[in-house]
């Protein structure tokens, strides 16, 4: 039977490191699911951790024509790093049918898929699948709309549906490209009267959900350590090449939390400490939101990386699941 493995919880809790270990041991191939490492040339900041020198690396199969690379990290394969260019948008609905490619071919192969990341939204789009995701983006409905406020957005979501607002949470409320897409969503529903021409099920029935997580002080401890750490790789520099490329602060890529932190700062309204200062409490409460979202998906089986032998308990169970029918 085919098997997907996932391994998912907040920033900064060392999953890439875990999928690695655990990928020498059943030939598995990492998926990631990280929103943020689709970018190419966005390296640093988003985590990639890449080796030096190394290079995107495409394989002999459909996957190069569609030119859908990896990266090898201690000899193992890593798909969804440099997905697209910096200046172009990038949605869930790219992304799913891609990580599905990739994962179809890993299968294929008699490997292990190991979908590893902190975007939520992702990982649930790839291994349940998420209808919506597949509308396609509308250019005159966001030319139309482009100017209106987030009250003048929500009062035409209402008109749309009026249970839609409501059943949006209170972040989701407050940002205009997140309300866009809902009506987006909702008028594409009317026109479509709900009959969507894209079918998406259960990507595979045999999923394994690892969750990692630690004590708010161990991951607070943890998070401030990433950001001096991707400081001394130099991710300033990163972000200088970036907008001499002519990548806009506007962009999508730079509205990235490790990048739009930045702005003040190139702009000389911001010194470096506030950057820093910005940075270390925009990450604590995206790993506060990440906990939020995957405390509520129940297949999870957490682990506590703070404990002892944490690592020895979660390969024992991962072990146990893999070798089961």
């Amino acid at each position: 039977m085919d098997k997907i493995l996932v391994i998912c919880g907040p920033t900064s809790t060392g999953k890439t490191s875990l999928a690695i270990r655990i990928a020498k041991k059943y030939r598995g191939e990492i998926i990631s699911a990280d929103s943020r490492q689709a970018y190419k040339g966005m390296n640093i900041g988003t985590g990639k951790d890449l080796p030096e020198n190394s290079s995107l690396q495409f394989p002999i199969s459909n996957l190069k024509k569609e030119k859908i690379g990896y990266y090898e990290i201690k000899g193992v394969k890593i798909w969804g790093y440099d997905l697209v260019s910096p200046d172009k948008e990038f949605s869930l609905g790219q992304y799913i049918p891609i990580a599905r490619t990739v994962i179809g071919d890993i299968l294929s192969r008699k490997n292990l898929p190991i979908l590893v990341g902190g975007t939520g939204l992702y990982i649930k789009g790839v291994i349940e699948g998420i209808e919506t995701a597949l509308v396609p983006k509308n250019s005159n409905l966001r030319e139309k709309y482009k100017q209106k406020s987030i009250d003048e957005l929500q009062q035409i979501i209402s008109s749309l549906d009026p249970f839609k607002l409501a059943s949006m949470n209170i972040s989701d409320r407050q940002n205009s490209r997140r309300l866009m897409r809902a009506i987006e969503i909702l008028e594409f529903e009317i026109g479509k009267e709900r009959n969507y021409p894209y079918k998406l099920g259960r990507l595979v029935k045999d999923v394994m959900f690892i969750g990692l997580i630690a004590p708010k002080s161990i991951l607070d401890i943890r998070i401030d350590k990433r950001i001096r750490n991707r400081l001394k790789m130099g991710i300033e520099e990163e972000i200088r090449k970036l907008l001499k490329i002519g990548i806009k602060w506007n962009s999508q890529s730079m509205q990235a939390l490790g990048y739009r932190q930045w702005f003040g700062y190139f702009t000389n309204e911001k010194t470096l400490k506030e950057v820093i200062d910005r940075w270390s409490r925009d990450e604590k409460k995206y790993a506060k939101r990440q906990l939020t979202w995957f405390r509520k998906v129940k297949e999870i089986s957490w682990f506590d990386i703070s404990k002892e032998n944490w690592n020895k308990s979660v390969e024992k169970l991962i072990e146990k699941w893999y070798k089961s029918s």
